[in-house]
């Protein structure tokens, strides 16, 4: 007795979804299949060298950074003219505190990172109820958010047709 290639098929895509331990809800897919080290998570430390005043050295902090530790971010920003000191944060810069003010008028939550925190993860669930059937790995995130993106060309037409002027986009729109 044969059975038919859908009865297969659909046995298949029903063992596929009891694959695993728990729920994913995670959209990205983003992990290497290979059985090597990921060479992009390697990091190489700085040259040791002797400093000028041992008195001079930092506290050592368990988790803290090390002289020795590179900072691609602090070197290319340095190497661009940049001052490597304005990534690390500190408040907001007095040349954005009309910003600041002006967008927080209406008033600020004070916890909305832990609001946004459980309202994505609840979001991510609810999108990712069937995530699990699949025959191939795919990579979902910016399918499941595009109701929540701005297409860049809709908006500037957009601000033109009420009048903004928008000199740093394009001329033409798409």
């Amino acid at each position: 007795m044969r059975m038919p290639r859908a009865l297969i098929l659909i046995a298949c895509v029903v063992l596929s979804a009891c694959s695993g331990d728990g729920r994913d809800i995670r959209l990205r897919d983003m992990r290497s299949f290979s059985d090597g080290p990921d060479e992009f998570s390697i990091l190489p430390n700085k040259a040791l060298e002797a400093p000028a005043d041992y008195a001079a050295l930092p506290v050592p902090t368990p988790g803290g950074t090390n002289l020795t530790d590179r900072n691609p971010l602090g070197d290319a920003v340095a190497a661009l003219g940049g001052k490597p000191s304005a990534l690390i944060a500190s408040g907001v810069p007095a040349s954005d505190a009309a910003l600041v003010s002006h967008a927080s008028r209406s008033g600020v939550s004070a916890d909305i990172r832990p609001t946004l925190v459980v309202e994505d993860e609840e979001f991510r669930r609810r999108k990712s109820r069937f995530t699990r059937i699949r025959l191939v790995r795919v990579d979902r995130y910016n399918d499941v958010y595009k109701r929540q993106s701005l297409d860049a060309h809709d908006e500037v037409d957009r601000f033109r047709r009420v009048g903004i002027t928008t000199p740093s986009a394009p001329p033409g729109a798409r």
